[in-house]
C-alpha cells in the first residue's frame, strides 16, 4: 500500500505555476505587492494543475490516539482528556471544531488509538490499538501497527478527494503527543531533546525537565533509524502521527492541497516528506506554532508559514484560519482585473520589473 501511494505522488505542475505567475504579474497592482497571497496562488496552481482554483469545500481530519509515555508524567493533563475531547470535537465544542463550524468547514474525527472504546457514533473507528506502549520501556508500536495507522490516514485523504473536497487540513487529539512529536523530530533531524521540546499544554519546571529526560532516554534506548521514518514512528511516535503522515501522503497522491496545523502536524508532514520528497509540494504551512520544536521542523521541511498568532492548541485549529487565507489568494487570482481589463498601460513598470525596486536597505539588513 505504501509503495503504491508513494509511486502515485507527482511533483507540482511547473507549467501551471509559470502560467499562474504570469497571470499574477499581469494583474493591476505593483509587482509582488500581495506578497504571500501571490505565492499561495501560484503554489496552488502547481498542486491542482490549474491556474484558477477555488477552495469552497474544505475538510479537517482530526486523528485521535493515546500515548503510553504519559505514564512518565510528561503531560499536565490526564489521559481521560483524549476521550473527552475526541467526543467534543464532533459537537463543535473544542477550539478547532468551533472554528470549523463557524466558517462552514467539514470536520472528520478518526479514532486510531484512543485507549478505550469511544461511545460516539460520529467518531470514525479506525482504532489500531488502545494506545501505544510507553516508549521509555518498549517500542511505541510494531512496524505493522505503524503502517496500519498510516493506511487509515491515506484512506481518509482519498475519501475526501472522492467526495469533492478541495482542500484538507490535518490535526490531532492525544494527550502526550508533544512528547512523541519531539522524540520523532529529534530522531529525524539529529537535534537533541533540549532543542525540540516545549512545555506542550503547560508544565512545571520539574515536569518539563522530566519530559526532556524521557525523550532523550527513549531515543538512546531504541536508536530509531533517521533514514527510515516508519522505524522512527514505530519506536517513539504515536498512532495519531502515523495517520497524519498517511493523510499528507494521500493528499499528495490525489493532488489535493493540504494544510499543516501546528507542531504535531508539521512533524507528521516532515515524516511524509522524508518518505516522499515530492509530497511537500502539496503542503501549506499555516501558522507559526508557539511550541519550541515547530521552527526547526518547518525549516527542515522547507516551507514558510504565513500566520503569526502565538497559537499552540493543536487539534487542527489553525486550519480554518489558513483556509480563509488560501481562499483570499484564489479570489485575487480569479477576480482581480488585469492591467488590460483595467485600461491601464503598464509600460511604466518595465524598469521596476527588472529588479527589486521595493526593498529598502534597512529592511535588507533586518
Amino acid at each position: 500500500m505504501l509503495a503504491a501511494v508513494l509511486a502515485a505522488v507527482r511533483p507540482a505542475d511547473r507549467a501551471a505555476m509559470e502560467a499562474a505567475s504570469a497571470r499574477m504579474d499581469s494583474l493591476a497592482k505593483p509587482p509582488r505587492s500581495l506578497g504571500k497571497l501571490e505565492t499561495l496562488a501560484v503554489r496552488l496552481a502547481g498542486m491542482t494543475g490549474q491556474v484558477h482554483n477555488q477552495v469552497k469545500k474544505r475538510r479537517i481530519l482530526v486523528f485521535c490516539a493515546d500515548n503510553g509515555v504519559c505514564e512518565e508524567g510528561v503531560s499536565s493533563a490526564p489521559q481521560s482528556v483524549t476521550l473527552a475531547q475526541t467526543i467534543n470535537l464532533t459537537r463543535g465544542l473544542t477550539g478547532a471544531s468551533c472554528l470549523a463550524k463557524h466558517f462552514g468547514d467539514e470536520l472528520r474525527v478518526i479514532d486510531v488509538g484512543v485507549m478505550c472504546d469511544v461511545p460516539c457514533p460520529e467518531v470514525i473507528n479506525k482504532k489500531v490499538a488502545c494506545g501505544t506502549q510507553n516508549f521509555l520501556r518498549a517500542p511505541a508500536m510494531t512496524r505493522q501497527q505503524a503502517l496500519e495507522a498510516l493506511k487509515a490516514g491515506v484512506e481518509q485523504a482519498c475519501i475526501a478527494k472522492a467526495e469533492g473536497v478541495e482542500i484538507l487540513g490535518v490535526g490531532e487529539m492525544g494527550i502526550g503527543n508533544t512528547t512523541t512529536s519531539s522524540a520523532v523530530l529529534a530522531a529525524l533531524t539529529g537535534l537533541d531533546a533540549e532543542a525540540v521540546t516545549g512545555r506542550g499544554g503547560g508544565l512545571t519546571d520539574g515536569a518539563f525537565d522530566r519530559k526532556k529526560q524521557v525523550i532523550a532516554a527513549g531515543l538512546a534506548l531504541h536508536r530509531p533509524d533517521p533514514a527510515d521514518p516508519i522505524d522512527v514512528l514505530a519506536k517513539v511516535g504515536g498512532f495519531d502521527l502515523c495517520a497524519m503522515c498517511g493523510a499528507f501522503l494521500g493528499a499528495a497522491a490525489e493532488r489535493l492541497p493540504v494544510v499543516i496545523d501546528g507542531f504535531i502536524s508539521v512533524v507528521a508532514a516532515l515524516c511524509a516528506a522524508r518518505l516522499c520528497p515530492d509530497a511537500r509540494d502539496y503542503m501549506i504551512a499555516s501558522h507559526v506554532s508557539f511550541e519550541r520544536g515547530y521552527l526547526p521542523a518547518v525549516k527542515e521541511l522547507g516551507l514558510e508559514p504565513f500566520l503569526q498568532l502565538d497559537m499552540r492548541l493543536g487539534e487542527g485549529s489553525g486550519c480554518p484560519l489558513a483556509f480563509l487565507t488560501v481562499e483570499a489568494a484564489c479570489a485575487v487570482m480569479n477576480e482581480m482585473a488585469t492591467f488590460e481589463q483595467a485600461a491601464i498601460d503598464d509600460g511604466y513598470l518595465a524598469d521596476i520589473r527588472r529588479g527589486d525596486a521595493f526593498t529598502v536597505k534597512e529592511q535588507e539588513k533586518a
